[in-house]
């Protein structure tokens, strides 16, 4: 299933591709639907998930443990990524009001928009 939304006649990407974007050079965990888990710095991500990652720890399905310097990842075949906390505050989490044209975040207030 293509990710992307036409929006005014050109192609865009959802949030979840560009918070997957925004994780590169951090730490990430990701876990394969084969029952596998990568732990290492994404280096770099596509639309379609793939996935290049560096300095992996490897889990195997029978808990073994393995230390590999660089590993791709088909986005097809993963089951979810663990993002760091940081990236709560990317600029995509915050929304513009169109009345005010200021940024507006998911802060406490009197009000809800």
């Amino acid at each position: 299933p293509e990710r992307r939304r036409v929006q005014g006649g050109r192609m865009s990407i959802g949030i979840p591709i560009k918070l997957i974007h925004e994780a590169e050079s951090h730490i990430i965990s990701v876990e394969m639907k084969t029952g596998e888990m990568y732990r290492g710095m994404l280096v770099e991500a596509e639309d379609n998930m793939n996935c290049s990652l560096a300095n992996v720890t490897m889990t195997g399905r029978d808990g073994s443990i393995s230390t590999l310097e660089q590993v791709f990842v088909r986005g097809g075949l993963i089951r979810y990524m663990i993002l760091p906390d940081i990236l709560q505050n990317a600029p995509m989490f915050k929304r513009i009001d169109p009345k005010v044209g200021i940024l507006r975040g998911k802060g406490v207030g009197i009000g809800r928009s």
